[in-house]
């Protein structure tokens, strides 16, 4: 019975890593096909990359989105972070409901509602849509996925560090800066790479809020994959692929130094 459900759950696992890998390794491995036909194989060439260089129109809606992607990213790990720090510490001010409330609406809120609120509020006040109503649009639903993630760090936080760093004299920010903030950055940090995996996936809220000279990579591939698929798109979408992995490989390795001198930390502590 047990090598049963073993073979199963085996089979099973298999079949879904397939169902959710396979696709991109295909896409991976036909970018680096010497035919224009992205379904025939013939033979291994690194052209398309060159010729993705050459692309104007794809080139210029990557370094959109790279720009958007980093600025957005930032700002909403800061804001996702203090919002996080509000709704742990503060737990009992006038309005928290709503104010937690407008910070997760956007995780349970449909895209299109999201981008269609958003355009009218531009055009409300006046913004012309571009680079600077996207990078907006993506902070303010990126912001909710930092908040969730630094939050459930900072439940776990054990606040008697801080307390113990305060009766040694410590200010509130020198202990925030010096103890709080190591502890809860590995959240931090993949609260970061989210929202910026996040923004450079976007398709649907970037169509509402974008506008001349604001086309995103997503925006592009959208518009040029319904006139067919070429070779240069699979090769775009590898090289973001690769960005992703690099960024998720070198933020695991981050956090694995840290938890490593971490507990170096602590048995010299428990030695001294």
């Amino acid at each position: 019975m047990n090598a049963t459900w073993s073979r199963f759950n085996i089979t099973s696992i298999v079949l879904g890593f397939a169902f959710l890998y396979l696709p991109i390794v295909l896409l991976v491995i036909f970018s680096f096909n010497e035919s224009k036909l992205v379904t025939v194989w013939g033979g291994f060439s690194t052209k398309w990359y060159g010729e993705l260089f050459n692309n104007v129109g794809l080139m210029n809606a990557t370094w959109v989105t790279l720009r958007v992607a980093l600025i957005s990213a930032s700002v909403a790990t800061v804001l996702g972070t203090l919002a996080a720090l509000t709704l742990t510490r503060y737990t009992r001010f006038r309005g928290r409901l709503l104010f937690s409330g407008m910070v997760f609406a956007p995780l349970v809120m449909p895209e299109v509602i999201t981008g269609l609120s958003l355009l009218l509020l531009f055009v409300a006040i006046g913004l012309d849509r571009g680079f600077v109503t996207v990078t907006l649009a993506h902070i303010t639903f990126s912001m909710c996925f930092v908040a969730v993630v630094v939050q459930s760090r900072l439940l776990s936080f054990d606040r008697s560090l801080e307390e113990a760093a305060m009766d040694l004299g410590a200010p509130p920010v020198k202990t925030f800066f010096q103890i709080t903030l190591p502890v809860i950055l590995p959240a931090i940090i993949s609260g970061w790479m989210l929202a910026f995996t996040l923004s450079l996936d976007d398709l649907v809220i970037a169509s509402f809020t974008s506008g001349p000279g604001a086309t995103t990579l997503p925006m592009k591939i959208y518009s040029q994959v319904r006139l067919g698929v070429t070779p240069e798109i699979n090769a775009a979408c590898t090289i973001l692929i690769g960005i992703v992995t690099a960024g998720v490989v070198a933020a695991s390795i981050v956090n694995k130094r840290r938890e490593v001198q971490r507990r170096r930390d602590e048995q010299v502590a428990q030695r001294g």
